[in-house]
């Protein structure tokens, strides 16, 4: 198990770790994110904040954390931006990525490290993660178990690394150019790992290199969330042409959640309108085929926090969620058609 490989490892000379946190804004999460960091139970790292040019109290809260390296953007530049000029100023051979709203477990540098001398210098590693998220509520628990459970399916060659938790050699990092700095808001660490890959480095995940995200979703930023991202995706799936890719969160499960859900609705319009029962008939093995398709996820649900969250998870991923992420689907696909990727 990966869990247990990386847990005997031990290091002798254990590498510099630097951690780069990109923040805009983020002051509600990121005292939170700094003391997680500093709690790391690795001894040899350091912590660096690239601030986006925040406007809240976030620079206050940075103060608090004497050992915090603070580097300021003149402008608002993005994550990507903020991201690349952590990197440049950092002075860890290893490098591990993660967001202002992240709260990395103890073991989580020690974990990282291992995987490097596990798996070698050209592997780009990539954690997850928890479970259950730090804050409390239905709509973070779904997005936090939903999140889990995509991105571990496939742990020896994942589609992408997420930017949450994405562990790298400086040296490569460097090599590769960074994230693409001119690009869209969002996804950026798909189309660098997909970047990566083209250019012979190998993507791995370590489920047992954990950050504890911070959500305070709501129904309606839950929604919000799942349009959106579902909106960038589908452009990005369009110009590099997979978009029926198995890419984690953007799953084929997802995916096929989304049609049926579509496929159902219009069988019951067309139902009402001609006044024909029979135009129902294929909904019982349609919505049984998806529930099958969709058991790994539901199973998540279930360890995640019982059988009862597990229903509650069950009836909005596959009646309440697909019109979210349909919608921003076909919001993509017009904005990719009009404009591309800008």
């Amino acid at each position: 198990m990966p869990c247990d490989r990386l847990r005997i490892m031990t290091l002798p000379m254990a590498p510099l770790i630097s951690i780069i946190i990109p923040n805009h804004n983020g002051g509600a999460t990121l005292g939170n994110c700094l003391h997680a960091a500093f709690a790391s139970r690795y001894a040899n790292f350091e912590v660096l904040v690239v601030d986006d040019c925040s406007a809240d109290n976030s620079l206050d809260i940075i103060r608090d954390f004497p050992r915090c390296k603070l580097h300021r953007l003149q402008c608002h530049a993005g994550a990507a931006v903020a991201r690349n000029t952590g990197a440049r100023h950092s002075a860890g051979e290893i490098l591990f990525f993660t967001d202002a709203d992240c709260l990395l477990e103890p073991d989580a540098l020690e974990r990282a490290a291992a995987a490097i001398a596990l798996h070698g210098p050209e592997a780009v590693i990539g954690g997850t993660y928890t479970l259950r998220p730090h804050d409390p509520g239905f709509f973070s628990l779904f997005q936090s178990a939903f999140i889990h459970y995509s991105e571990t399916k496939h742990l020896k060659n994942p589609d992408y690394i997420a930017s949450h938790a994405l562990v790298i050699s400086a040296v490569n990092f460097r090599k590769s150019g960074g994230f693409p700095e001119k690009f869209m808001p969002i996804i950026e660490d798909v189309e660098l790992s997909h970047r990566l890959r083209k250019n012979g480095y190998r993507l791995v995940m370590e489920p047992a290199i954990l950050v504890r995200h911070i959500f305070n979703f709501t129904f309606v930023s839950s929604l919000r969330n799942a349009f959106r991202k579902s909106c960038y995706w589908t452009r990005y799936s369009l110009q590099n042409r997979d978009l029926l890719a198995d890419s984690g969160t953007a799953s084929r499960e997802l995916k096929t959640n989304v049609v049926a859900w579509f496929v159902v609705f219009s069988l019951f319009v067309i139902g009402h309108i001609f006044q024909e029962v029979a135009w129902l008939m294929p909904v019982p093995i349609l919505c049984a085929g998806n529930i099958i398709l969709n058991r790994a996820l539901l199973a998540t649900f279930l360890r995640a926090a019982g059988p009862g969250f597990m229903l509650a998870a069950a009836l909005y991923y596959l009646l309440v969620y697909p019109p979210a992420v349909g919608a921003g689907a076909a919001v993509g696909i017009v904005l990719y058609l009009k404009k591309g990727l800008r």
